[in-house]
């Protein structure tokens, strides 16, 4: 790929993505499943949303209009509760794989393309473009990878970025 306005979100994409599983290397099942916040989530928990409400959700379903990726985003529960039978490594590899999906829709396509899909659900707002579309994904990863920061530091104590 040359070095274009894509390749910089996609690079920008993939280091928010390396950061959040980075920050849970490490941790054992009971500690991903662990709920620390009030909210109730769990580490396990937000990496499945990611995959399913981000990568599949606004990459497959929105952008490139997938009906199959649509129906089963309509037909899904909660992707905060991953079902009790998922191991940790089934949940890292789903968001990895979803990732590797979205990147190769988004290896041929353009960044001022509109939106092949979009839900009825959303009332009154849409993205115009596919560009708008990434960074909402770079900023919604972004924000979670934080999240997990937090939850990691309250956890064990270990920082992903440690300031000298």
């Amino acid at each position: 790929m040359a070095d274009t306005e894509l390749t910089t979100l996609l690079g920008v994409l993939n280091g928010k993505r390396k950061h959040v599983l980075d920050i849970l290397e490490g941790l054992d099942e009971e500690a991903l499943r662990r709920p620390v916040l009030p909210s109730g989530w769990s580490c396990l928990g937000l990496v499945h949303h990611l995959a399913l409400d981000d990568e599949k959700f606004w990459f497959r379903a929105v952008a490139a209009g997938d009906r199959t990726a649509i129906d089963e985003i309509l037909d899904a529960g909660d992707a905060w509760q991953p079902a009790p039978e998922l191991t940790a490594e089934e949940v890292f590899a789903l968001y990895r794989g979803q990732a590797a999906l979205s990147d190769v829709f988004l290896s041929t396509a353009s960044l001022d393309a509109s939106p092949a899909w979009w839900p009825d659900f959303f009332d009154g707002w849409r993205y115009d473009t596919l560009r708008e579309v990434v960074l909402h994904v770079i900023t919604e990863t972004a924000t979670h990878a934080g999240h997990l920061d937090a939850v990691r530091e309250l956890l064990d104590g270990r920082q992903y970025l440690v300031l000298a």
